[in-house]
């Protein structure tokens, strides 16, 4: 059997403690979903599936613009975060496959159904893009943005005892989290 791809054990949605501060809730589902990107990994190693998906990535980030736009969130602030996500992922991902590559016998022994993983991922964007929205006022003040997301960067990644990979995957989530929105402006 292989071990599990995180020091935190059972599946990613169990209980993730949430993190601390004001931006605790958003970065409690940002390391919900890194750990989701364990069953990515674990869908597509060993198969013709790739990590980079610029088709899926190009959906994905569409679909964030549009409903981010309906929820009243500032759309190209949304996109950036969402990129982050991407991103993350594909850091778990290459981690992983590397990992699984130098160590077969810690590779998975089954293959998660990508499609029902992907339902996840959109459930999971559904209330990220609500706690964007819930987060607006302290992310438009960059030193307590900062602060906040220290705190609860460094409280959820200890209370779910994340590795140096998924630790790493968590700077890259949350790396526009504090960034101003731009010239398009925000909706709060």
């Amino acid at each position: 059997m292989a071990a599990d791809t995180r020091t935190a054990t059972g599946p990613a949605s169990a209980t993730v403690a949430e993190p601390l501060g004001k931006l605790g809730p958003l970065t409690g589902l940002v390391i919900e979903r890194i750990q989701v990107s364990d069953d990515v990994a674990a869908s597509k190693f060993g198969t013709d599936s790739p990590i980079e998906d610029p088709v899926r990535e190009a959906q994905v980030l569409d679909s964030v613009r549009k409903q981010a736009e309906a929820a009243g969130v500032n759309a190209d602030a949304a996109v950036a975060f969402f990129r982050d996500q991407i991103t993350a992922s594909k850091i778990v991902q290459r981690g992983l496959f590397d990992r699984w590559t130098a160590h077969p016998e810690e590779a998975p022994t089954t293959r998660p159904d990508l499609g029902s993983i992907r339902s996840k991922l959109d459930g999971l964007a559904t209330a990220l893009l609500a706690e964007l929205k819930d987060t607006e006022q302290v992310r438009g003040k960059p030193v307590a943005c900062r602060v906040q997301l220290a705190l609860a960067g460094v409280s959820g990644a200890a209370a779910e005892h994340l590795d140096a990979l998924h630790r790493q995957a968590l700077r890259a989530a949350t790396d526009s989290v504090c960034r101003p929105a731009g010239p398009a402006g925000s909706n709060g």
